[in-house]
């Protein structure tokens, strides 16, 4: 593409334009197989979304008839006669020797043909040029009525799968017919005597009717009554082998001659609707009867319809037609079945060629289930083609529709019309002019034609289109017969009528049909096939692109791509001229003209411009592929429609209680279905140069604008997805059928309960397009694998096949996997020497490392478990090890768990992941510790075996530097209770992992200065207790002065590396904060058994104190000073360096009244006042240290003089005040100097004589004292 192209405007499409962020889209979080399997979806629910039958064959009436040109177009022909059988010689030279009777019929499911003559009965393969004949002569009377039907359940031995009913003037016999193929494929007919016949004498049967669903037969006579052959194993006291009943006519009338009775009317045709448990008879008064099957033995008559009350049906139809009137016969009835329509029950074909649909209606509803309905009437009315046929090239699509032609003769005379699901008409024409030659005209619904309208926007509703053709029989059409099965895409009327959707894995519908001259072979045409011969006839570019025109104006663009695309990968097939044969197209020309078609009319991708807002980044999912992928889509959906959503196994029960799997698919289905897929990838390989959005980057130096390279970009994604998505399908189709090769058998019984249940679950979908399907699929392979190796073949055979064939179920590292495994069960062999034991492990061990970053869980845990079982400890929890850390190069794991393991993080996965490979090593370590323990670890001075690799599997988990797996050992030690293994450790990751974690348990910090001091480094543990006894953890409040007694002998320690400095100011804040805790311990105490503290606020006090250390402002303002402890508010001032002499003297004036007060009322206290008192200065001088500030020698003289002169005057010894002084270590000098003041300033209570003299007094008693003391 030109840099210097300018780019054109978008209209609703600014891509520079900044826009919202918008949530990321489903497509774009889809992988490129996902993406196409959820089209392969869409595709699918489209094809079976196809209009029941109800929703085109509608009240009204129609005549929408599209009939090529038999000259020109009849290439667009939708049936054609493939072959012609002629009958034998030997049957034509017995036909002309009748004497009697001749009749001559079809068992068109077994291939075969029959003619009666006279008394005799003849049947012959009728494919077989040389087929002997198979005869019953065996009676003398002359036959009716012959019919093929379904024998009743358990009535006969398995081998017969049909009975052969034979209804002659006298007697109806039942033949046994075990119906066979031999492995060419041609069908084979075996004649029984079952020795079962019933008296018919007077009934003279010429109609029989079977249900193949419950195998009751029907039959009927010269007169209207319907009666039923019954037969049972065995005959019974009241019951013989065949019985009669008579369903119409009870009591008398049922055994009145029919001579005797003056109607005329009889049956001339019955049918059996098993899906709906009705029988259909018509009689020769074109009156049909409807009657219920409510049990297995019941017949009640429901409804009868009669001539007159179907014409009033059509007068509310149509007002007057002259093929409808008075003179209306009905020539035959064909039932349509419930899968097919819910509303539906009945076509009846007129002599003049018209198709009556009626249904049935139960109560104020449409007879949908298994009850009986109440009422039928005319539903819709399909008059026949018209006379006129319209010029070569014109369609009816063009312009306005055609009025519906009540008037044409096309199809008058008619003598017979036979209906195939899903709505293929054979209709017999008798012309006068031609009497004894019937020219059958045959038409079917154009369902792509009706698929296409149904998907247009603007339909109302789909219309009743067929197609249809001439053919000329030469002779008389003596019976018809189906010889392919019936047709059903669905089993319900939504989707049962789609045959786009079944072309490619049903054989086209094919019906045979005996006249006078053979039996001709009438194909049902595809649309592929038509296609075909509609391109090869087509004349040129001109004619084809003519033809092609015609194909997309009919059914879609798409339809029409899928068609090309599967005539050029070689699906269409076509007549071999002069031949008449069906053989595949596959010469040059066409398969050329096919490919120009799927790639010059595929059209091109288109950009939805008003959905673009999220830039160019999100554009492509905006972009609506071209008509080329929905083909591609369309094509390869329904080649794999058949095993799509079908398990890939099928379990079953024998009788003897063995489990049998199976395939659901049949081999030659799964081998077809991978062929069309190869040859589509072959395709699409060697033409991606000329298909837009395959050919690659070149495509797109030629678009014009930055939309138009959007469009192609996204494009390409769309046939990419597809492309990758055939190639896994084709793998996967090698993978399933590898594995019955193998003997899937013996795989399910060596596969755990829970992969079991994941195989029966598994469907082809999920193995082809989902990464459970793979992952399972990977089970399954390992699961071969082993098996190979187990009954001794190479594992590079084996691996090479699978590579071969499925590759990406088997990789390069399966293949290195699949190598350990084998080295690894080797090594497990008895009569292994050490060495090659050694040897071998090593070998198994080196191939696991090789691939350790694509090691699933379940191969390491299993490798694991076999080291372990070898004692090969190390080798085990190596690999471990490296599998957890090639899961995660780039340590995602520990980021996640740095970050806080936020919520909803898909790097949760990988830890999680991580986490089970080192719970393998956590078993492993407990299985060589159990070992080791078992046996001694030195014998003679020698270290044994089990220790040493006991040695060599720790050294292993030392030398990892992986942190996320030291700190989850730790912790697994911890949750074991090793805490002494932990403290052994010598790692700087223990250090890490207590130091992390010592913030979230006390535990983990005794752990952590645990182990400081076990390595003697004292000042970090002291740092560590510190931490504790100031941490916000539930810790009482004496532990914490036990951390920082502790932390304070440690910080006292040398510890290397630490200076002195460090270490004083450690112990300084140490010193500080263990001081408040013993106050604050005093305090606990004191206020724990103080009585005056109400009994409910003591515990939360209690509460407050034994916790965290608190700060002196509220020990003193909460607890000492509110509870009058005035000697721990003194202390509280001296740990607080508190200055103020007010607040001090104050204290202790009030600390000494309270002392003197509490003895003094107390008339129990043995001691005096100032006993308690000099007690009291005493305690408070050493807690105080005998502080100037908070225990100040002046003022405490002073406050002591004046107490003894007021309160203890003449009582005790006469110098307790000085010797008290001397006593807390008063200097003298300080006493005398303190004396002396208080003697001349004459304070109060010291202004007298007497009491200045005891002053003087106390001076000359303290100076004695000094003298004596000196």
């Amino acid at each position: 593409m030109s840099v210097a192209t300018p780019q054109r405007p978008l209209p609703g499409t600014f891509f520079n334009t900044p826009a919202p962020v918008a949530p990321v889209s489903q497509s774009q979080s889809l992988e490129p197989i996902q993406r196409a399997a959820r089209t392969i979806n869409e595709v699918l629910q489209r094809d079976a979304s196809f209009p029941d039958l109800d929703s085109y064959v509608r009240q009204g009436i129609s005549s929408d008839y599209e009939i090529p040109n038999h000259a020109s177009e009849s290439a667009w022909s939708p049936f054609q006669r493939t072959r012609t059988y002629d009958i034998p010689d030997r049957i034509l030279e017995q036909y002309n020797r009748a004497e009697v009777s001749t009749s001559m019929g079809l068992f068109a499911e077994l291939n075969h043909a029959y003619v009666t003559i006279d008394s005799a009965l003849y049947l012959w393969d009728y494919t077989n040029p040389n087929a002997e004949l198979v005869g019953f002569e065996e009676q003398i009377h002359q036959i009716t009525a012959v019919k093929l039907v379904k024998p009743r359940k358990r009535v006969f031995v398995e081998s017969i799968t049909h009975l052969l009913v034979v209804a002659t003037t006298q007697e109806i016999i039942l033949l046994g017919v075990a119906a066979g193929s031999t492995p060419s494929g041609v069908k084979t007919v075996a004649l029984y005597q079952t020795r079962m016949t019933l008296a018919i004498r007077g009934i003279n049967v010429q109609v029989i009717e079977g249900s193949s669903e419950t195998g009751r037969i029907f039959f009927s006579g010269a007169d209207n009554d319907v009666y039923e052959l019954t037969y049972q194993q065995e005959e019974k006291w009241f019951a013989s082998r065949c019985g009669k009943i008579n369903h119409t006519s009870t009591g008398y009338s049922s055994i009145v001659p029919t001579w005797n009775k003056k109607n005329d009317e009889h049956i001339v045709q019955m049918v059996v609707d098993d899906s709906r448990r009705l029988l259909y008879t018509l009689s020769s008064e074109s009156s049909i009867r409807t009657f219920h099957m409510d049990t297995l033995s019941t017949l009640q008559q429901v409804i009868e319809k009669k001539k007159q009350e179907c014409l009033r049906d059509i007068s509310h139809m149509i007002s007057q037609s002259p093929l409808l009137n008075d003179q209306l016969k009905i020539v035959t009835i064909n039932p349509i079945s419930a899968q097919e329509g819910s509303k539906l029950h009945l076509m009846a074909t007129t002599l003049t060629g018209c198709r009556l649909f009626l249904s049935a209606t139960r109560g104020y509803g449409y007879s949908t289930g298994q009850g009986a309905p109440q009422s039928m009437q005319v539903q819709h009315i399909k008059f026949p083609p018209s006379t006129n046929p319209k010029p070569p090239g014109a369609s009816s699509v063009q312009g306005a529709d055609p009025a519906t032609d009540v008037t044409s003769t096309a199809l008058s005379s008619s003598r017979k019309g036979i209906r195939f699901p899903p709505g293929l008409f054979f209709c017999f024409v008798s012309k006068q002019d031609n009497l004894g030659v019937d020219s059958l005209f045959l038409s079917g619904p154009d369902t792509g034609r009706i698929s296409a309208e149904a998907r247009a926007v603007s339909a109302q509703a789909s219309r009743y289109y067929e197609t249809g053709c001439w053919i000329a029989m030469g002779g008389r059409a003596e019976a018809v017969g189906l010889v392919t099965p019936s047709f059903a895409a669905a089993r319900r009327p939504l989707g049962f009528g789609n045959e786009l959707a079944v072309q490619f894995d049903d054989i086209p519908a094919q019906v045979a049909i005996l006249t006078n001259s053979g039996i001709h072979i009438i194909q049902r045409r595809r649309l592929v096939d038509i296609f075909a011969s509609a391109i090869r006839s087509g004349g040129g570019d001109d004619g084809l692109e003519v033809e092609i025109k015609k194909f997309i104006r009919q059914y879609g663009r798409g339809e029409t791509t899928a068609t090309a695309l599967a005539v050029a990968c070689g699906q269409g097939n076509d007549v071999i001229p002069g031949d008449n044969r069906v053989a595949r197209v596959n010469d040059p020309e066409t398969l050329k003209i096919a490919r120009k078609a799927f790639i010059e009319y595929g059209g091109r991708p288109s950009l939805n411009e008003n959905s673009v807002s999220e830039g160019l980044s999100n554009a492509a999912d905006n972009v609506r592929p071209s008509s080329r992928h929905e083909g591609l889509a369309l094509y390869m959906a329904r080649l794999i429609r058949p095993l799509w959503k079908t398990p890939v196994i099928r379990e079953t029960i024998t009788p003897n209680s063995a489990i049998l799997i199976t395939s659901p698919i049949q081999s030659d289905t799964l081998h077809g279905v991978q062929d069309e897929l190869a040859k589509l990838a072959s395709f699409l390989e060697e033409n991606k140069t000329f298909i837009e959005g395959l050919s690659g980057p070149d495509s797109l130096q030629h678009v014009a604008s930055q939309a138009e390279q959007v469009a192609l970009q996204g494009e390409h994604q769309a046939l990419h997805s597809l492309q990758k998505l055939n190639s896994s399908i084709i793998e996967g189709i090698s993978f399933v059928q590898m594995l019955f090769e193998e003997r899937v058998d013996d795989i399910w019984r060596n596969i755990d309960d829970f992969t079991r249940q994941r195989f029966r679950d598994l469907t082809f979908e999920a193995l082809f397009s989902t990464d459970q399907g793979k992952d399972l699929a990977k089970v399954l392979v390992k699961a071969i694998v082993n098996r190979n190796i187990a009954n001794g073949s190479n594992v590079d055979t084996v691996a090479d096949a699978l590579r071969r064939r499925c590759g990406s179920f088997c990789s390069a590292d399966d293949v290195i996997i699949f190598k350990a495994q084998e080295q690894l069960q080797k090594a497990g062999e008895p009569g292994s020497s050490r060495d090659m034991v050694r040897n071998l492990l090593n070998e198994s061990l080196r191939l696991f490392q090789q691939v350790a970053g694509s090691l699933s869980f379940q191969n390491l845990q299993s490798a694991v478990e076999q080291f372990c079982a070898l004692q090969f400890y190390a080798g085990a929890i190596n690999l471990a090890l490296l599998v957890a850390k090639e899961s995660d190069r780039g340590n995602k794991a520990q980021m996640w768990v740095n970050e806080g393991k936020p919520q909803d993080d898909s790097r949760s996965q990988v830890y999680n992941f991580r986490l089970q490979c080192y719970d393998l090593v956590h078993r492993v370590l407990v299985s060589v510790d159990d070992e080791a323990n078992q046996q001694p670890d030195v014998i003679d001075g020698q270290t044994t075996l089990i220790a040493t690799k006991r040695i060599e599997a720790h050294s292993v988990i030392d030398d990892s530097d992986d942190e996320l797996f030291q700190f989850n050992l730790y912790d697994w030690y911890l949750a074991q209770g090793w805490e002494n293994r932990l403290l052994a450790v010598d790692s700087p990751f223990v250090v890490q992992f207590l130091t992390r974690s010592a913030p979230t348990s006390v535990e983990r910090s005794d752990l952590l200065w645990r182990f400081y001091v076990h390595r003697e480094h004292f000042y970090e543990a002291a740092a560590v207790q510190l931490d504790l006894a100031k941490s916000e953890f539930a810790i009482p409040l004496a532990k914490r002065i036990e951390y920082l007694s502790r932390a304070k002998a440690n910080a006292s320690t040398q510890s290397p590396g630490i200076g002195r400095q460090a270490r004083q100011i450690l112990l300084y804040e140490i010193g500080e904060l263990l001081d408040v805790a013993n106050i604050q311990d005093e305090l606990l105490g004191r206020l724990r058994v103080d009585t005056r503290m109400p009994a409910e606020r003591r515990p939360q006090i209690v509460q407050e104190l034994d916790n965290l250390i608190l700060n002196l402002s509220n020990l003193y303002n909460e607890y000492a000073d509110p509870a009058n402890y005035y000697d721990i508010c003194l202390m509280i001032y001296e740990c607080a360096d508190h200055r103020n002499a007010a607040d001090i003297n104050a204290t202790w004036q009030q600390l000494l009244e309270t002392t003197h007060t509490k003895v003094a009322s107390d008339p129990s206290q043995t001691q005096q006042p100032y006993e308690a008192v000099i007690t009291m200065i005493k305690d408070m001088a050493d807690r105080l240290n005998h502080s100037e500030v908070t225990f100040n020698a002046e003022h405490i003289i002073e406050m002591i003089e004046k107490y003894a002169a007021e309160y203890q005057n003449n009582i005790g010894p006469r110098n307790w005040v000085v010797d008290l002084f001397v006593e807390v270590n008063i200097p003298y000098e300080t006493i005398v100097a303190v004396l002396q003041t208080m003697w001349y300033s004459g304070l109060a209570p010291f202004t007298g004589q007497a009491q200045k003299r005891k002053l003087a007094e106390q001076i000359v008693y303290t100076c004695e004292e000094c003298n004596f003391a000196v």
